[in-house]
């Protein structure tokens, strides 16, 4: 449900001009955490993206139920779920899977046998695979029409004392290609040219290559595998045997296997630090086993900060919501620290009060931050299709508005526009 109705509220300029300063400080450790959020976000129209869940969802069921024995099966687990008031999706599906996989023995579910859902398990890891793989379909000038491009060009160009951490969620290589493409060096915990191995050690050490970017894949990443002839984990070509913590109600326990717990480790780690500072986008925080290694660190630092970027629109049949409420699952997550800062696009929660963002007066053209890079003054509430559009004319200013930060693609053009255009190597298109 949607709630507007609270007497607090937040002016969004001096929130973000807070938040400019973190960035820019050298005293400030950052890290960033990126979820599939961030994978959704196209730069462009033509820019390669990873499709959203409903999306994603909707490919692999069509793409399974070419194969007519599966057919009846996913109908019947949707009525299923559907009876229980469970959305149906990826990660329901395979939960739904994976239960009846344990219980089953001997006997059928849903026409299947054992080896029946197995089978259909592997398949749809299969699906996932090759959705998130779209690397291997670029053309020449695919990666420059990435997000995670821009984003690794704000890194090269932020003169920082402390180097970027990238902790994420996602199994894609879009992060790696950006980086690469922006000729970012960067570390992701494997070591070796032939056939890299994970270096466990590396991450336990906070200071271990000072200057290199780093990016952790906390669920896994495309082309992990284990060597099981010399008891380690290696990176190589993708296939169907990758090392993916998969989106089902499996991932808590599988986050306790390596190399995942490493990476977890350190995201724990980092916050533990003095003056460490995680900005998250993208990520919904439906994941406990990342969740209570966040917490943690929080309680056991008093300095460290947690900012989150929450897109909370849902558009349906011509209508807009804001999901972000003083109910919801991420506001009862945040009433529990004062240094997590929850920034919806109506909404924020900022050291565990919980209101809306107005602006204290009309913006300024001598302003030292320009509004338009991270909010939007006529942005309609909700309801129709006549309310999405911007309202134009001599309308009363109230000051309210969204804040378009939470859009992974708006976050990185803000970043970019921190720093002046005579300060971009050449060659970048801003």
């Amino acid at each position: 449900m949607n709630n507007l109705l609270s007497n607090k509220t937040f002016d969004p300029s001096e929130t973000i001009r807070g938040i400019k300063q973190l960035l820019v400080s050298d005293k400030k450790k950052i890290a960033f955490l990126f979820g599939a959020g961030t994978s959704f976000a196209k730069r462009t129209n033509g820019s390669p993206n990873i499709p959203a869940i409903a999306e994603m969802t909707d490919k692999i069921v069509a793409e399974i139920q070419k194969d007519k024995k599966f057919v009846s099966v996913i109908n019947e687990i949707k009525k299923e779920l559907e009876l229980a008031v469970t959305d149906f999706n990826i990660e329901t599906l395979l939960t739904n899977i994976e239960d009846k996989t344990r219980i089953i023995g001997n006997g059928t579910l849903n026409t299947l046998n054992k080896n029946g859902f197995l089978n259909l398990s592997k398949k749809i890891k299969e699906e996932i695979i090759k959705i998130v793989s779209i690397h291997k379909d670029f053309k020449d000038d695919d990666a420059k029409q990435l997000v995670q491009c821009d984003f690794a060009k704000w890194i090269r160009n932020a003169e920082r004392k402390y180097a970027i951490e990238i902790f994420t969620t996602n199994y894609d290589y879009l992060f790696e290609i950006g980086l690469e493409e922006a000729e970012v060096p960067y570390y992701d915990g494997f070591t070796g040219s032939y056939m890299p191995f994970f270096n466990a050690d590396s991450l336990e050490d906070i200071n271990y290559l000072p200057q290199q970017t780093k990016l952790w894949k906390i669920h896994g990443s495309l082309g992990l595998h284990e060597d099981d002839k010399k008891n380690r984990i290696v990176r190589k070509n993708s296939d169907s045997d990758d090392l993916l913590i998969y989106p089902s109600a499996l991932k808590y326990s599988d986050s306790k296997k390596m190399p995942y717990a490493a990476f977890i480790d350190r995201l724990n780690a980092f916050l533990k630090q003095d003056d460490a500072v995680l900005f998250v986008c993208g990520y919904s925080f439906a994941d406990e086993h990342i969740n209570e290694r966040i917490f943690s660190a929080l309680n056991a630092n008093s300095t460290s900060h947690v900012y989150v970027f929450y897109y909370d629109i849902v558009k349906q049949d011509n209508k807009k919501e804001y999901t972000f409420s003083q109910n919801c699952d991420m506001a009862n997550l945040a009433f529990k620290s004062r240094r997590i800062t929850v920034l919806g696009t109506r909404n924020a929660i900022i050291g565990t009060d919980y209101g809306i963002w107005k602006l204290k007066r009309e913006p300024d053209r001598d302003d030292s931050l320009n509004v338009k890079w991270f909010f939007d003054e006529d942005a309609p509430i909700n309801t129709n299709a006549e309310l999405e559009k911007e309202q134009k004319g001599d309308e009363v200013w109230t000051g309210e508005g969204e804040l378009t930060l939470p859009n992974f693609v708006s976050f990185v053009d803000f970043l970019k526009k921190m720093i002046p255009k005579d300060g971009w190597k050449e060659n970048d298109n801003v």
